[in-house]
């Protein structure tokens, strides 16, 4: 074996252990970038238990605070279970796209269509659920209004205003949060496809 033969060899070997670190870095990468994907999902997946559970006890909680502390009609307490149950069942049907255990093992193909989707819905949610929530505010004032013909010195009427900037301020930094980490698993399963 002459001198190029070897010096041909040598570099083969290098060429192959160059490779297979090559090979294990993606591996690596790939694993590390599954993980964040796979913590933000879980991220956005504990926010919308949370609502839910919210929305569901809103019910009970709002017939004891509307119709036995504050004296407001059946109907309104009706109008809000209503209201609460919709905004649940949207948060519902938005968490089946997150919630799979795989799919951020699996299809990333998949797994990028359900990310967009629950992201573009959550986007759109806005555009029915605050109309709603001005339509419900409305009422409320309203009913605060029939109780005692004097709707600005209700200090219920203060502290609805209050308690809708305190909502909307937490309501908008939960959404534009979840907007963002959506956003960035779609990125990280893009540049995993690429």
């Amino acid at each position: 074996m002459d001198n190029n033969d070897f010096e041909l060899e040598n570099m083969r070997q290098q060429m192959a252990t160059l490779k297979k670190k090559l090979d294990k870095q993606e591996i690596v990468n790939d694993h590390i970038i599954r993980q964040s994907m796979k913590k933000a999902a879980g991220s956005i997946n504990r926010t919308y238990l949370w609502l839910i559970v919210l929305g569901l006890l809103m019910v009970p909680y709002g017939y004891w605070v509307f119709v036995k502390e504050l004296n407001f009609s059946i109907a309104f307490w009706i109008g809000t279970s209503i209201f609460m149950l919709v905004c649940t069942g949207a948060n519902y049907y938005n968490k089946r796209n997150v919630n799979d255990a795989n799919l951020m093992s699996n299809n990333l193909v998949d797994a990028r269509r359900r990310m967009v989707r629950a992201k573009k819905f959550e986007n759109d949610w806005l555009f029915v659920g605050i109309p709603l929530l001005v339509m419900w505010l409305a009422w409320f004032f309203w009913e605060a209004y029939k109780i005692n013909n004097n709707l600005f010195n209700e200090p219920i009427s203060w502290g609805a205003c209050v308690g809708a900037v305190i909502g909307a301020a937490i309501g908008l930094s939960i959404h534009f949060k979840n907007q963002r980490q959506y956003k960035e698993i779609i990125e990280q399963i893009d540049e995993l496809t690429e």
